[in-house]
């Protein structure tokens, strides 16, 4: 008997302050100051409902703190800061995300959110991202 384990799915993902996107589009800031983090193992999480980012990339970011909410985790109701939005890069494909903040021993998290974002679907025995078959793999987003 073939036993399938399903492993945890991770990917490379570019995060960017989406200020100051907004700000090189305006002619006001460089597109070399961007602050950007590269992760090469963000981790998939469909438990998760938002992209989650340790409070050390939060500060390397430059992201200011909008509100809390309080968060369902495996150890119980917690309260958790939220953060302006970022760009959100992966496989070449990319969406507008608010942050919500993670300890720093946590791995980057995208949650269900973000992947709807970015019109991806996890293949747990791949253990990878594919593009949304219903919308044959492209990038694409319901209406109705």
């Amino acid at each position: 008997m073939e036993i399938l384990t399903m492993g945890k799915v991770a990917v490379a993902a570019r995060i960017e302050n989406l200020q100051d996107v907004y700000d090189v589009e305006k002619g006001v800031l460089p597109a070399e100051e961007i602050r950007t983090v590269e992760v090469s193992d963000s981790l998939v999480d469909t438990g998760a409902t938002m992209l989650s980012i340790p409070r050390r990339l939060i500060v390397q970011l430059g992201l200011t703190r909008r509100r809390s909410r309080t968060a369902r985790t495996a150890a119980g109701v917690v309260s958790f800061g939220i953060y302006g939005a970022v760009r959100l890069t992966v496989q070449g494909r990319d969406c507008i995300a608010e942050v919500c903040e993670v300890p720093d021993e946590c791995p980057v998290l995208i949650g269900q959110i973000p992947l709807e974002g970015l019109d991806f679907v996890v293949d747990p025995i791949g253990q990878r991202l594919i593009g949304n078959p219903e919308h044959g793999g492209d990038q694409m987003i319901d209406m109705f």
